[in-house]
């Protein structure tokens, strides 16, 4: 029986869960569901909410970081978090700036710009994306550029789930904001142009940009 995964993968959190899943070989299903549903059924395996949230038999979890780290014990191969120390906790870093640090900027572009407008009928503050585009966006874009430098993976010299998590909070925001200029950022337009074009990416970020696209297309009409 597969895995049930509740969310939309415009989440740079269910996209990480999804793409984890698919890099390791697990099968699971995409459930649509949208953060802050308050449905007796999804409340059960997400208490607050949340997206995503997973069921897998009678087990269930929410939150995109235990949920990698669930699937990642119950399938250890090919490894995604290294065991080494030293890698590991790099990887956890990186996890966590995605989640905490990149989207945290890039989550006030995109509902702003894409969500709010596209999606539930309000306007968006645009000056909230913009102050976030111009003020946080920057400084995330030279770290990140300097931390890949001329190598292929954040960690080590294979996929891991920092690549994971990076790509996926960047594949978020650019739904929302300007492509990395590759004069001005070569390291991680490079990285990102690689770890977006990998299949577990490329399908679903295709369809996000699709599915945009048509919701444009339908509040312009």
């Amino acid at each position: 029986m597969s895995i049930q995964l509740f969310g939309s993968t415009i989440s740079p959190f269910v996209r990480k869960v999804a793409v984890f899943a698919e890099e390791k070989g697990i099968a699971f299903d995409l459930v649509p569901a949208a953060p802050g549903d308050t449905s007796p059924a999804f409340r059960a395996i997400s208490p607050f909410g949340q997206i995503p949230a997973m069921v897998d038999g009678d087990f269930s979890l929410a939150d995109s970081s235990a949920i990698v780290t669930y699937l990642e014990t119950k399938h250890p191969d090919p490894a995604l978090i290294p065991a080494e120390a030293q890698a590991r906790g790099r990887t956890i870093w990186f996890d966590e700036l995605a989640d905490t640090v990149v989207f945290a900027a890039g989550r006030a572009m995109l509902f702003n710009r894409v969500v709010g407008p596209l999606f539930r009928g309000g306007a968006g503050d645009a000056a909230a994306a913009d102050a976030a585009e111009r003020d946080q966006w920057p400084a995330i874009l030279t770290y990140v550029n300097a931390e890949i430098g001329d190598r292929d993976f954040l960690v080590g010299n294979t996929l891991t789930l920092a690549d994971i998590a990076i790509a996926s909070a960047f594949a978020s925001t650019l739904h929302a904001c300007a492509p990395v200029d590759a004069a001005v950022y070569p390291n991680l337009a490079r990285y990102l142009d690689a770890m977006l074009a990998r299949p577990a990416f490329a399908t679903r970020v295709a369809g996000e940009r699709a599915f945009i696209a048509r919701a444009r297309e339908r509040v312009l009409k």
